[in-house]
């Protein structure tokens, strides 16, 4: 199984595009908490969904249950603690939102737990952050190669 993880700063929407079409990944999942973007506009919630088919003909799912609580974020991002904590402590979200039992819960759709892996498999976790060292998108793969064994993780930058 291969994940793919992308982050949209940084890059112009041709750039992000190109990734991935190029990247063969069959959909793109949504890590983020707010998807409502102000970065760029080509990643808003409200227009990626039609972008990536138009371009990518690539589906297009948004899993808050994969993104940090906005108080974890926005201590981190205040200073109030460093990444090592801010892993630990997001990993520790994950598992208590039992993600592998009670599955994820898109924006718009049913819960997915019989076909997560299916849901994850050739996708790409999107997130704002350019680089994957400190994003959760990172933290997100690694969980889910950690539960699942052969899991290949390529970070499209």
């Amino acid at each position: 199984m291969k994940i793919y993880t992308i982050g949209f700063t940084k890059k112009s929407a041709c750039e992000f595009f190109e990734l991935l079409r190029e990247s063969g990944a069959k959909r793109l999942v949504d890590v983020r908490l707010n998807n409502a973007s102000q970065l760029a506009r080509f990643a808003h919630g409200d227009d990626l969904p039609y972008l990536l088919q138009q371009i990518c003909r690539m589906k297009y799912i948004h899993t808050p249950d994969l993104a940090p609580t906005k108080a974890l974020l926005d201590g981190y991002r205040n200073g109030d603690f460093d990444w090592a904590v801010y892993e630990r402590d997001f990993l520790t979200l994950l598992d208590e939102r039992r993600i592998f039992a009670e599955g994820l819960k898109p924006t718009k759709g049913r819960r997915i737990v019989k076909r997560l892996r299916a849901t994850i498999a050739n996708s790409c976790l999107l997130c704002s952050e350019h680089e994957p060292d400190h994003c959760h998108r990172r933290l997100v793969a690694e969980y889910f190669r950690r539960h699942w064994g052969n899991v290949e993780i390529e970070h499209l930058i």
